[in-house]
C-alpha cells in the first residue's frame, strides 16, 4: 500500500511541474505577443477608435483606410526598397566575411588569436550610440554620408562581430575528424570544407543570417542620423506619422504592420533551417 502511495505522489509531482512550466510559457507568450496583437488590432481600427480613452480589446469595426493613409502620407515603396537593399547587402557581405573569419578563428592557430576573439566580444559591448559621432565624421571624410553604401558599412561594424562569434560557435561543434577523414579520402582542405563542413553549417548560417537581417531591418538611430529624408529607410519613414499636431497612431500601426510582412515571410521560408540552426550547437559530435 505504501508503494502505491509513493508511486502516486511521484507521478503527480512531474505533472504539477509540467503544468507550471506550461503556464509560465503561456504567460511569456502572452506578454511578448500582446504588443504585436495590439499593432494589428490598431492597424485595422478606425482612426477615432485608436485614440479612444477606453480602448476595446477587440476591434468593433474593421477598416483598410489606415493602410491607404499610410501609403499616401509619403513614399512607402522607396524606403522599403532601400531597407531591403541595405539589409540584404549587410547579410551577404557579413556572411561571406564572417564565415571566413569564423573559420580561421576556429580551425587555425595563429599569433594573436585570443586577442581577436576578445576584440570581437569587446566590440559588441560598446553602445551603438557612443559611435555615432566618430562614424559620422569618418563617413563624411570618405564621402559616404547620405549614401546607402555608407549605411551598409556602418551596419557591418556591429553585425559582422555578431556573425563571426555566432558562426564560430557552430564551426567549433563540428568535429575536425570529419574534415580529416575527407582529406584522407583525397579531398583538399577547401574540398573537405565545401563537401563536409558546409552542409552541416548551413542551418547555423541560416539562423545567423535571419538575425542579422532583422538587426539591419529594424535599426533606426543610424538610419536617421546618416541619411537625409530623400534616402530614408523604412524605420525612419514611420516618423512621418508624428507631426506638430500629434501622432496618427492608426496609420502608424498600419505602416508597422506592412513593415513586419518581409520579416514574417522570411521567417516562414527558412523556419525549418532556422530551428535546426538554433539547436545545432546543443550537442557536440
Amino acid at each position: 500500500m505504501s508503494a502505491i502511495t509513493t508511486s502516486g505522489r511521484t507521478s503527480s509531482g512531474p505533472r504539477k511541474s509540467k503544468l507550471g512550466w506550461n503556464l509560465l510559457g503561456l504567460l511569456v507568450f502572452a506578454t511578448a505577443g500582446f504588443p504585436v496583437y495590439w499593432m494589428f488590432n490598431t492597424a485595422f481600427k478606425p482612426a477615432k477608435d485608436a485614440i479612444d480613452s477606453d480602448p476595446s480589446l477587440f476591434p468593433t469595426a474593421v477598416t483598410l483606410d489606415n493602410f491607404r493613409r499610410a501609403l499616401d502620407i509619403a513614399d512607402f515603396w522607396g524606403p522599403v526598397g532601400r531597407s531591403l537593399i541595405v539589409s540584404l547587402s549587410v547579410v551577404v557581405i557579413g556572411m561571406v566575411v564572417g564565415l571566413l573569419a569564423a573559420l580561421a578563428i576556429s580551425r587555425f592557430a595563429f599569433r594573436g588569436r585570443k586577442i581577436v576573439i576578445v576584440g570581437i566580444l569587446a566590440v559588441q559591448m560598446v553602445p551603438l550610440v557612443a559611435m555615432i559621432i566618430p562614424i559620422f565624421l569618418l563617413l563624411n571624410d570618405l564621402d559616404q554620408y547620405d549614401k546607402l553604401s555608407g549605411l551598409i558599412i556602418t551596419y557591418l561594424t556591429f553585425i559582422l562581430p555578431f556573425t563571426v562569434w555566432t558562426l564560430r560557435g557552430f564551426i567549433v561543434n563540428i568535429p575536425k575528424e570529419l574534415e580529416e577523414a575527407a582529406m584522407v579520402d583525397g579531398c583538399s582542405r577547401t574540398g573537405a570544407f565545401v563537401r563536409v563542413v558546409f552542409p552541416l553549417l548551413a542551418p547555423g548560417m541560416v539562423a545567423t543570417s535571419v538575425y542579422g537581417f532583422i538587426q539591419a531591418w529594424n535599426e533606426y538611430l543610424y538610419a536617421l542620423m546618416l541619411l537625409s529624408q530623400k534616402n530614408q529607410t523604412a524605420t525612419v519613414w514611420l516618423g512621418n506619422f508624428t507631426t506638430k499636431h500629434g501622432t496618427e497612431y492608426a496609420p502608424m500601426m498600419a505602416g508597422s504592420t506592412m513593415m513586419a510582412v518581409p520579416i514574417v515571410v522570411l521567417f516562414l521560408i527558412v523556419q525549418r533551417k532556422m530551428a535546426a540552426g538554433l539547436t545545432a550547437g546543443a550537442v557536440k559530435g
